[in-house]
This record gives C-alpha cells, structure tokens and sequence, in this order.
C-alpha cells in the first residue's frame, strides 16, 4: 500500500492501492507515517509523494466504516493530524504530484507538503456535500486563505471539483503540467533540491511556517529572516557559495 524508496539523497513515497484510488484507512496512514520516519531516519535531502494509478489519494477509505460508531475524533485527531503535522516538518524540502482526485485526507497530505506539482486531471475540492460531513485535514484553512469566504464557502456548498489548472490560478499548489510530465517535473525539481543548500532550504522552509502561523508583520518577519541569515553564516554550504561565485564556478552544496 505505502511503498518507499531511497536514491541519491531524494526519498520517494507512492501510495500504492490503485484500485480504491489510494484512499487511506488507518493502517496505510500508519504505514505512511512509518515511511517519512525510515526517510528522515536516512537524512534524505528531499522528498516526493505521488500516488499510483488513476489518482492521487481520493480520501478517507469509509468502504467499512460505520458511523453509528465511528471514533471520528480518534481517526482525525489521532492520527492523521499526527501524521499531517510530522509531513509538514519534514527536515527536507518536500514535492507532490497531484493528479486525479485529491481529496478529504488526500488533500491534506498536499496542504503538509512544501511543493506541489498539479496534472491538468487533477480533481480538488470538497466532496462531503454528498456524505453529510463538512471537509477535514487543512482544507478549510487552505481554502479560506487562498480562495476567500465566498469561494470557499460556494465550493462546500455545491461539491463542484476544480481542475488543476483552476487550482493553481487560484494559487492553491504551485504549477500546473500535463499528465505526462507532471511526475517527471516534480521528480527533476526534488533531485535539484537535493544537490543544493539544505539548511538554507530549511530556514526559508521554517520561515514561511512561523511568518504563516502567526502572522508575522513585515518587520517582524524582516527581523526572523536577519536572524536565519546570520545563523546560516556558520554553515559549509554558506560559506561555499559565496567561495564558488567568487571564483566564478558551481557551487557543490553538501547539505550541511
């Protein structure tokens, strides 16, 4: 179900269940949490999650689930905002392939990843009109900061599913490619993360997180980036960057 595998410092992660379109019950989430450990244990220097088959992730597996005694509370809240949280803090830039439908659960493990990469079949929305449920994992906040009240509010309402390129328009992911090339793409842009400078990469990785969160003024945040840069001063790959412009030739980052 959770397949990973580990070359040349880039960890990749498919979610491996084609036939339900990669919905995730309890134990693939587990298993997926058991990967981005074994990744970070490895001291990968980048990161991609894609999803085998027609989709990327459609959700939640309720295939077996009754509601009249569903642990919502246990399932959310003890494990997949977990494992979201731990996704988010991964000690490396992380990339997503987004193709089909992305939705419920599998939407969020979009929100949790640094850089998303969007197929022009990509489905991404709220679905749960259709459940009697009201949508989970981050949409709300993704939706609400990017689309507006009114936006977001019209997408609940009436289940309509956005395609990629619109979901990339409206600045929710980041670019938009063809089902052909939208793996390859998001593969080049880990494997050229993973040769550059990793601390750096993470100060900029926890400044958005904290300038997001607690919304930072501008010379609050002015004040954090100073503060990253000067600790960035200590590093090997600082200090060869600034040797290689000087002598006018690549830099070879070491991730440290």
């Amino acid at each position: 179900m959770i397949d990973l595998t580990i070359a040349d410092d880039v960890a990749t992660i498919v979610l491996n269940a084609p036939p339900k379109l990669n919905a995730l019950d309890e134990q693939a989430l587990h298993g997926l949490d058991a990967a981005y450990a074994e990744a970070e244990s490895a001291g990968v220097r980048a990161l991609v999650l894609r999803g085998e088959g027609r989709a990327f992730c459609a959700g939640r597996d309720i295939s077996d689930v009754d509601p009249r005694n569903d642990d919502v509370m246990g399932y959310l809240g003890g494990i997949v905002t977990p494992l979201l949280q731990r996704m988010s803090r991964f000690p490396a830039p992380t990339f997503a392939v987004a193709h089909g439908a992305c939705l419920g659960v599998g939407l969020g493990l979009l929100i949790a990843t640094d850089v998303v990469y969007v197929a022009e079949s990509a489905k991404i929305g709220s679905p749960f009109a259709a459940l009697g449920a009201t949508l989970d994992s981050g949409g709300h906040a993704l939706f609400l900061d990017r689309l507006g009240a009114h936006k977001t509010l019209d997408l609940i309402y009436t289940g309509r599913l956005m395609s990629g390129a619109e979901a990339v328009a409206s600045g929710l992911f980041s670019r938009v490619f063809s089902d052909d090339e939208v793996v390859s793409a998001t593969t080049d842009a880990a494997a050229t993360a993973a040769r550059g400078a990793t601390a750096a990469f993470l100060a900029s990785k926890q400044l958005v997180a904290q300038i997001r969160d607690e919304r930072l003024a501008l010379w609050d945040a002015v004040g954090i980036e100073n503060a990253a840069q000067a600790a960035l001063c200590d590093t090997d790959d600082y200090r060869e960057g600034f040797a290689a412009f000087q002598a006018k030739r690549k830099p070879e980052f070491r991730g440290r």
